[in-house]
C-alpha cells in the first residue's frame, strides 16, 4: 500500500502528553478509568508486537540512527506507569513517533462509539481554516463557518508539520466529546468557542430491532462511501474526474480513462485524496503515458528496485491532462502528481501536497481477554522509501504545483472553486470559481 490515512498521525512525547492530560471530556468515559492490571498486560502486549513487527520489517536497519530497544524498553516504563488506555495508546505512538515516519504508525483498538465533530480544517497554504460545517451541528450552532481561520485547537496551534498529529491525538488515540477552539473569522476579532462533538456509544452486539443500532452506522458508512465515490463531470471537450481515494478497481479506472479518449482534456482532481493501492497508481499512469514510465527506485532493507508503470500502448490517454493536488493530496496522489511534473506529461495545479510518501505494509493483530471482547488493532510499517527519478523522495517535502493557487477565506464561504476553475480555463474551458464549486460540493448529511 502506499496510503495515508488518519492513523498516520504520531505525537512527539510533548504534546501527546499535554493533549491526553488537558481537561476536555473524552468521549469513551472509561478511557478516564485507571486501567485494570490485566489490562495493562495486554497494552503492554500491544506495545510488543509493534516493535517485534518495526524491528523485523522497517526498511531501515539502523532506525535512522534511533536506538530502537531503549524506545522499546522507555515505553514499557512508561506503560507501567499509564492512568488509562488512552495514555496506553499514546505512549505505543510515542514510541514510534522518534522514527519520523508518515506510514509508521500504530493503529490503537476502535472505541465502542462514534463521533462526529460537524466541522472539518485543513490546511490552505500555511494557513488552517474551516472547510466544512455539518449544517444543525453544535459548530453550526456556535457559528463556525468555511473560511474561519483556525487559530488553535485544545491550546495548540496547528502548523503544516503538527496538524495530522493533532488529528491523531484528538480522534484516534483519545477521542472527546468536545474541543476548544480559537477562531478567526475573515475581518472579524479572534474568539473561543467550546465545540461538541455528536457522540453515539456502540452496542457490543447490535439490536436490529433499535434503529439507532443501525442506522447511525449504516449513515456513517453511506457518508463515507459517498464521500469516497470517484465521480465525473463533462464540460464540453473536458472531462473532469474527481477521484478521492486509490482504492477502485481496474474497470473503474480504464472505463474512466475509456471515457476521458473522447474528449480533449482531462481534468484529474486528487485534493484530499489519501492515496492507496499502489496497483490504481501503477494503472492510472499506464493509462495516461504511450510508454514505461519510471515511478521511482524503491529503497528496501537490503535491496533497492525500480517501481515502473507499464504503458497501455495505443489505449492510453493522449489529451490534455491537469492535475489539482492540495495540503491533503497524499502518498500514491503525490507520486502521481509528481511522475506527470517530472516527465512534463501534464500541468499540476493548486497546493502544496502532504509530504507523505512512503510505501508501507499492514500488520494486524487480536486480543480480547482483558477487554470481554475480541480486540483488532495494528501497526502499519513502512517497508520502502522511495526515490523519484530526479534523486529525491517526496516524505516531508510534497510536490509544489506549476500554479500555486490558494482559495480566499472569501471565496471558502461562499462554496467557490478557484483552483479548479483554473484547472478548467487551462483545459479550454472558461468557468467562474463559484459555478465550479457546484461541480463537486461536500456531502454531509
Amino acid at each position: 500500500m502506499i496510503r495515508a490515512t488518519p492513523f498516520k498521525l504520531v505525537l512527539c512525547l510533548g504534546i501527546l502528553i499535554s493533549l491526553l492530560g488537558s481537561k476536555a471530556v473524552p468521549a469513551d468515559k472509561k478511557s478516564a478509568d485507571v486501567m485494570t492490571p490485566l489490562q495493562r498486560d495486554e497494552a503492554l502486549r500491544m506495545l510488543k508486537d509493534v516493535n517485534e513487527k518495526v524491528s523485523k520489517e522497517y526498511y531501515d536497519a539502523t532506525y535512522h540512527g534511533l536506538n530502537l530497544d531503549a524506545r522499546y524498553k522507555e515505553a514499557e516504563q512508561k506503560i507501567g506507569k499509564a492512568e488509562s488506555l488512552s495514555d496506553a495508546f499514546g505512549i505505543i505512538a510515542w514510541y514510534l513517533d522518534a522514527l519520523n515516519d508518515s506510514h509508521t504508525f500504530f493503529v490503537p483498538p476502535r472505541r465502542p462509539f462514534l463521533v462526529e465533530d460537524g466541522w472539518e480544517a485543513s490546511f490552505i497554504g500555511d494557513t488552517c481554516m474551516i472547510t466544512v460545517v455539518k449544517e444543525g451541528s453544535d459548530a453550526a450552532s456556535k457559528g463556525l463557518k468555511p473560511g474561519d481561520q483556525l487559530i488553535a485547537i485544545e491550546g495548540f496551534r496547528p502548523s503544516r508539520a503538527n496538524w495530522w498529529k493533532l488529528n491523531y491525538a484528538f480522534h484516534g488515540l483519545a477521542p472527546r466529546s468536545g474541543m476548544k477552539l480559537a477562531l478567526a473569522s475573515p475581518g472579524g476579532q479572534p474568539r473561543e468557542v467550546m465545540v461538541m462533538s455528536s457522540v453515539h456509544q456502540l452496542p457490543k452486539a447490535y439490536d436490529w430491532s433499535n434503529g439507532f443500532d443501525v442506522w447511525n452506522v449504516i449513515r456513517q458508512q453511506q457518508d463515507e462511501q459517498e464521500r469516497n465515490r470517484p465521480r465525473t463531470a463533462e464540460m464540453g471537450d473536458v472531462l473532469v474526474w474527481k477521484l478521492p481515494e486509490f482504492m477502485v478497481s481496474d474497470d473503474q479506472i480504464d472505463g474512466i480513462l475509456h471515457k476521458a479518449g473522447n474528449h480533449k482534456a482531462l481534468v484529474i482532481d486528487l485534493r484530499g485524496n489519501p492515496g492507496g493501492a499502489e496497483e490504481n497508481l501503477s494503472r492510472l499512469l499506464g493509462g495516461v503515458f504511450d510508454r514505461e514510465v519510471k515511478v521511482a527506485d524503491r529503497v528496501e532493507r537490503k535491496s533497492s528496485k525500480p517501481f515502473v508503470a507499464k504503458s497501455r500502448g495505443s489505449h492510453a490517454y493522449s489529451g490534455k491532462l491537469v492535475v489539482l493536488v492540495d495540503s491533503r493530496s497524499a502518498s500514491a496522489s503525490e507520486l502521481f502528481a509528481r511522475v506527470i511534473q517530472l516527465e512534463k506529461r501534464g500541468t499540476i495545479v493548486g497546493d502544496r501536497s502532504a509530504g507523505a510518501v512512503m510505501e508501507a505494509r499492514q500488520f494486524p493483530f487480536s486480543q480480547g481477554s482483558a477487554f470481554g471482547t475480541d480486540l483488532p488493532y495494528g501497526v502499519e510499517v513502512t517497508v520502502a522509501d522511495l526515490k523519484m527519478t530526479d534523486g529525491n523522495s517526496l516524505e516531508h517535502s510534497g510536490v509544489v504545483p506549476d500554479e500555486l493557487l490558494l482559495p480566499s477565506p472569501e471565496e471558502l464561504a461562499i462554496g467557490a472553486d478557484p483552483q479548479l476553475a483554473r484547472a478548467l480555463q487551462l483545459a479550454g474551458v472558461p468557468m467562474s470559481s463559484a459555478a465550479a464549486g457546484q461541480l463537486f460540493p461536500v456531502r454531509w448529511r
